[in-house]
């Protein structure tokens, strides 16, 4: 009984309750060729880091998209995330609560939807940028909404290797 939780006086009180006078009953109905007749041999637990380490090295054994060309598509690519993402994402504005009424979005994604835009603004020359959306295919058509109002067009071009 090493692996339960329950107290020997809980068990007791379960079985009285279910009408059956020890543990062993509850597998009566499984066959004796079917249980495991030994005890189990097991190693000895690992530390924390030791078990770190020996993950790390079972895991060296495979080849990862890191090391070849990953074509998976369907928005799996290789990307960068500089290591300043998460010092930013630390910051208490990126993640405080945007009101008490709203809590499936916050100030923080808001803040940095707002930066993002401002930025690829800034570099593209572009007038307008648009990141509000969560939903690939919801954002393009507000993209072209948006395209289309700056410029005062009608049509909007897209690509057919563009990600369905």
């Amino acid at each position: 009984m090493r692996y339960t939780p329950n107290s020997a006086a809980v068990i007791e009180e379960i079985l009285q309750e279910i009408g059956l006078g020890s543990v062993t009953e509850l597998y009566a109905d499984i066959p004796d060729t079917l249980k495991l007749s030994r005890p189990l041999q097991l190693e000895d637990g690992l530390t924390e880091m030791s078990l770190r380490g020996h993950l790390k090295k079972l895991a060296a054994k495979n080849i990862s998209v890191e090391e070849l060309p990953c074509f998976l598509g369907a928005g799996a690519y290789d990307h960068y995330i500089p290591a300043a993402l998460d010092q930013l994402l630390q910051r208490s504005e990126f993640y405080t609560a945007y009101t008490p009424y709203q809590p499936e979005i916050s100030q923080g994604i808001l803040q940095s939807i707002f930066e993002y835009q401002s930025l690829i603004c800034e570099l593209t020359g572009m007038e307008v940028s648009n990141a509000s959306m969560y939903d690939g295919g919801s954002a393009l058509a507000e993209a072209g909404i948006i395209a289309c109002s700056a410029v005062r067009k009608t049509m909007v071009i897209v690509s057919d290797t563009l990600n369905p």
